[in-house]
């Protein structure tokens, strides 16, 4: 459904001043508990449950979320390679990561394919609401160890000026990709070309960069502005 669509459904809603949640997971205890949470909440309404990203890209313009709880490990489609496509398809719907994934590479693919946020499942409940709220006024939360680990990242890239990498212009479009929040099998689908050239061009990319992994290179190349947004 088009955005407009979305924006006019949530309009003859009459629901004015709700925050309207779905949520995409596929275990059935902490979905129903977390419409629960949401429904519960003043100021809050749990407008579609998805049980996996197939399925919410499927039905969520028909509800018209102002935001989505996203599940990285879903069956299927994984919430990561999902979020990047219901950015396509709305571009005003925030999406919140709530995952049990803590590490480096997953938070920055997330981030990177459009996530507003990134919630550990262990947050408290009032800590999840307060974060919806902080999402939909403009804010990006994260789960504090979360926040420590971006912030970390960036702290350690050394700076450098821009020429001083010397991409070639293919480079620096493959790691615009990356940026994006494809990976090497996506990228390798955009550009028409097989996974091992892409992974053939992203160690080079990586030498140049002097990093060792796809987050150190995001994070490097939003530092020093090596790609335009």
């Amino acid at each position: 459904m088009p955005e407009t669509a979305m924006t006019s459904a949530s309009a003859e809603s009459g629901e004015t001043g709700i925050i309207r949640v779905a949520i995409i997971e596929d275990k059935r205890e902490i979905s129903e508990g977390l419409g629960i949470l949401i429904n519960g909440t003043v100021g809050f309404r749990c407008v579609g449950n998805f049980g996996s990203m197939e399925e919410a890209l499927d039905g969520i313009g028909r509800c018209a979320p102002h935001i989505a709880l996203v599940d990285i490990g879903l069956p299927g489609m994984s919430g990561i390679e999902g979020i990047r496509i219901l950015k396509e398809q709305h571009p005003s719907l925030l999406m919140l990561m709530l995952t049990v994934y803590d590490d480096d590479e997953r938070i920055f693919d997330a981030l990177c394919a459009g996530a507003c946020g990134y919630l550990l499942k262990k947050t408290p409940p009032a800590r999840i609401i307060d974060s919806l709220r902080e999402a939909v006024d403009g804010g990006s939360p994260m789960t504090p160890e979360v926040a420590r680990r971006v912030v970390s990242l960036f702290r350690n890239v050394r700076t450098r000026p821009p020429a001083a990498f010397a991409l070639t212009p293919h480079e620096t479009r493959l790691l615009k990709m990356l940026v994006d929040g494809h990976n090497y099998k996506t990228a390798a689908a955009a550009l028409g070309v097989s996974v091992n050239t892409i992974s053939y061009h992203v160690r080079h990319v990586y030498e140049k960069l002097q990093v060792h992994t796809k987050y150190e290179a995001v994070a490097k190349a939003l530092q020093h502005r090596l790609v335009e947004e």
